[in-house]
């Protein structure tokens, strides 16, 4: 078997200018879609369709699948009705679904001539259902069976109209639409050809609804292993399947929104740099705002403790030590909690569990960042053990306050129906910077009436 080959652009450009197509037919026959993908941004629009044209049908769609939005409206532009009824032909109806979300609608409008009415009417009913749930990923194209065929039935069917179907190792057992069991293509070979399907089916299957959240399905399919997972509808009717590659990309997804949120960046769909300087700026700018403008309340405390930090200067080179601990700990509680939450590890009936184990690592870490920092501030400024103990018990407080909050704050919105990484490293280090100063000056001016 000859092995997909990594792409080399400058041999296949060189093909191309040279016009030497057999042999660039034959350079796309041993690579993989996706690393011609990576061949296509390369090229110029022009270049693009050439090379798209000398694809196999197949290969073709999956190539049309993987490309982003803006190569995929330039090609459909440059492509025939002839040529694109072909690929629309060649596509799985939720990727088509996937394609049509993405367009302007003077590009749907042509998609949609170039599928026939039974696709085009699969097509209508995916999109009525609401972004991000179930119903929206899943695909129509399964393969049904009848608990009153035997297994030799159930495997002619299989060689008939597999080839149309997303995945053939999980057939759906069903009467009047109505799900019954499941049978691997694993059981149907290694049974007897005489079985019955209703012999041989599992009838405890898991399964998710239309208007699930895709992230719970997607969540579903990769705890229990699943190739895919059956989609019923209100009425209990099966309607569709969810597959493993579906949810790998919905999983990738949802990880992407989350690290964007919780690095204070507002999502994109676009890649790095399929996202223009402007957008950039745009996305980033609304939480920089938020933490500049929340830093006037620690600015307004700061100026409350004036009259201290004229008393005693060296209190003003602690602040940093201490806010940037306390916004580190709070960070580490809080991605922490956040991945727990997106795995299904951590529910918010789970917060007093939670509070409980995060106050005990606290205590442990605040001990030991107090004592070293204790240590250092006796070494390094006068052997004055007042402030030393002023600090090492702020360092415990500050830890300790730190990571109950880190770990409240996710939980709390995923009560509330929010997305827990709102709560991630800016928003938590915008509190603590504050709640740090309080604690900080209450403990310091208790040690020192004075001031």
């Amino acid at each position: 078997m000859e092995q997909n080959r990594r792409p080399d652009v400058g041999q296949l450009t060189a093909l191309l200018e040279q016009h030497e197509f057999k042999q660039l037919k034959d350079e796309l026959e041993t690579m993989h879609p996706v690393d011609i993908v990576d061949v296509f941004e390369e090229l110029d629009k022009k270049q693009r369709t050439l090379v798209f044209r000398l694809l196999a049908k197949e290969e073709a769609a999956e190539v049309f699948t993987d490309m982003n939005s803006d190569m995929r409206e330039d090609l459909i532009n440059s492509l025939t009705d002839s040529e694109l009824e072909e690929v629309m032909d060649e596509m799985y109806v939720d990727d088509t679904v996937d394609v049509l979300e993405e367009m302007p609608a003077n590009v749907v409008d042509r998609l949609l001539l170039a599928t026939d009415e039974d696709t085009r009417r699969k097509i209508n009913a995916l999109l009525q259902y609401p972004e991000d749930s179930a119903g929206s990923i899943m695909n129509v194209e399964y393969i049904s069976l009848r608990r009153e065929m035997t297994v030799a039935d159930a495997i002619l069917k299989i060689r008939q109209v597999g080839i149309n179907k997303e995945t053939i190792y999980t057939c759906y057992v069903t009467e009047k639409k109505k799900l019954l069991g499941i049978v691997d293509v694993k059981d149907l070979l290694t049974a007897g050809e005489s079985r019955l399907i209703e012999e041989i089916m599992d009838e405890n299957v898991l399964y998710a609804r239309t208007l699930d959240d895709q992230e719970y399905v997607a969540n579903m399919i990769n705890k229990y292993g699943l190739v895919a997972i059956p989609i019923i509808d209100h009425e209990d009717c099966l309607v569709g399947i969810v597959t493993v590659d579906d949810a790998m990309l919905v999983l990738q997804d949802e990880t992407t929104e989350d690290i964007s949120i919780m690095a204070g960046v507002s999502p994109s769909e676009d890649s790095y740099f399929g996202t223009g300087v402007f957008q950039h700026a745009k996305s980033r700018t609304p939480w920089l705002l938020i933490m500049m403008l929340s830093a006037t309340v620690t600015g307004q405390i700061l100026g409350y403790y004036e009259n201290a930090m004229a008393a005693m200067p060296v209190l003003i080179t602690f602040i940093p030590m201490l806010m940037g601990t306390g916004g580190n700990c709070g960070s580490q509680s809080s991605t922490l909690i956040i991945r727990g939450l997106a795995v299904g590890e951590i529910e918010f009936r789970d917060v007093f569990k939670v509070i409980f184990k995060e106050v005990r690592i606290a205590v442990i870490v605040g001990l030991l960042l107090s004592l070293v920092n204790g240590v250092r501030i006796y070494l390094m400024y006068g052997h004055d053990l007042t402030l030393a103990l002023a600090l090492g018990l702020t360092m415990i407080g500050v830890v300790i306050m730190a990571k109950c909050i880190g770990c409240i704050l996710p939980l709390t919105a995923r009560k509330l129906g929010l997305d827990p990484a709102i709560m991630a490293a800016p928003l938590i280090t915008t509190i603590l910077d504050t709640c740090t100063i309080l604690v900080y000056f209450n403990i310091v001016t208790a040690f020192y009436p004075g001031l």
